[in-house]
Protein backbone atom coordinates (compact mmCIF):
# COMPACT_ATOMS: atom_id res chain seq x y z
CA UNK A 1 0.00 0.00 0.00
CA UNK A 2 1.30 3.45 -0.95
CA UNK A 3 0.11 6.85 0.30
CA UNK A 4 0.87 10.05 -1.62
CA UNK A 5 -0.12 13.67 -1.05
CA UNK A 6 -0.31 16.12 -3.94
CA UNK A 7 -0.78 19.88 -4.07
CA UNK A 8 -3.78 20.64 -6.29
CA UNK A 9 -4.14 24.45 -6.63
CA UNK A 10 -7.46 24.19 -8.52
CA UNK A 11 -9.34 23.08 -5.37
CA UNK A 12 -11.58 25.98 -4.37
CA UNK A 13 -14.83 24.55 -2.97
CA UNK A 14 -16.71 21.53 -1.70
CA UNK A 15 -17.72 20.57 -5.23
CA UNK A 16 -14.03 20.32 -6.13
CA UNK A 17 -13.25 18.00 -3.22
CA UNK A 18 -16.35 15.89 -3.93
CA UNK A 19 -15.43 15.50 -7.60
CA UNK A 20 -11.82 14.55 -6.84
CA UNK A 21 -12.77 12.07 -4.11
CA UNK A 22 -15.43 10.40 -6.29
CA UNK A 23 -13.44 10.24 -9.53
CA UNK A 24 -10.11 9.14 -8.05
CA UNK A 25 -11.91 6.80 -5.64
CA UNK A 26 -13.28 4.87 -8.63
CA UNK A 27 -9.81 3.94 -9.90
CA UNK A 28 -9.17 0.26 -9.32
CA UNK A 29 -6.67 -0.16 -6.48
CA UNK A 30 -7.44 3.16 -4.75
CA UNK A 31 -8.28 2.55 -1.09
CA UNK A 32 -8.94 6.11 0.11
CA UNK A 33 -8.96 9.70 -1.15
CA UNK A 34 -9.09 12.85 1.01
CA UNK A 35 -9.18 16.27 -0.66
CA UNK A 36 -8.87 19.42 1.48
CA UNK A 37 -10.07 22.89 0.46
CA UNK A 38 -7.95 24.96 2.86
CA UNK A 39 -4.60 23.29 2.21
CA UNK A 40 -5.37 22.41 -1.45
CA UNK A 41 -3.97 18.94 -0.80
CA UNK A 42 -5.17 15.53 -1.93
CA UNK A 43 -4.01 12.44 -0.04
CA UNK A 44 -4.49 9.10 -1.78
CA UNK A 45 -3.79 5.58 -0.52
CA UNK A 46 -3.53 2.95 -3.24
CA UNK A 47 -2.12 -0.39 -4.37
CA UNK A 48 -1.76 -2.11 -7.74
CA UNK A 49 -3.17 -1.74 -10.34
CA UNK A 50 -3.39 1.98 -9.44
CA UNK A 51 -0.18 3.99 -9.85
CA UNK A 52 0.99 7.56 -9.38
CA UNK A 53 1.02 7.98 -13.16
CA UNK A 54 -2.61 6.85 -13.50
CA UNK A 55 -3.74 9.03 -10.59
CA UNK A 56 -1.96 12.13 -11.91
CA UNK A 57 -3.34 11.51 -15.41
CA UNK A 58 -6.89 11.24 -14.04
CA UNK A 59 -6.52 14.41 -11.95
CA UNK A 60 -5.39 16.29 -15.07
CA UNK A 61 -8.24 14.79 -17.12
CA UNK A 62 -10.86 16.06 -14.64
CA UNK A 63 -9.20 19.52 -14.56
CA UNK A 64 -7.55 19.21 -11.15
CA UNK A 65 -3.91 18.70 -12.14
CA UNK A 66 -1.47 17.78 -9.39
CA UNK A 67 1.23 20.41 -9.15
CA UNK A 68 3.58 18.70 -6.76
CA UNK A 69 4.14 15.67 -4.57
CA UNK A 70 4.40 16.44 -0.89
CA UNK A 71 6.79 14.19 1.03
CA UNK A 72 6.17 13.73 4.71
Amino acid sequence: MTTVTYTVPAISCGHCTHTIENEVGELQGVQSVKAEIDSKKVTITFAEPASEEKIKALLAEINYPAEGLITL
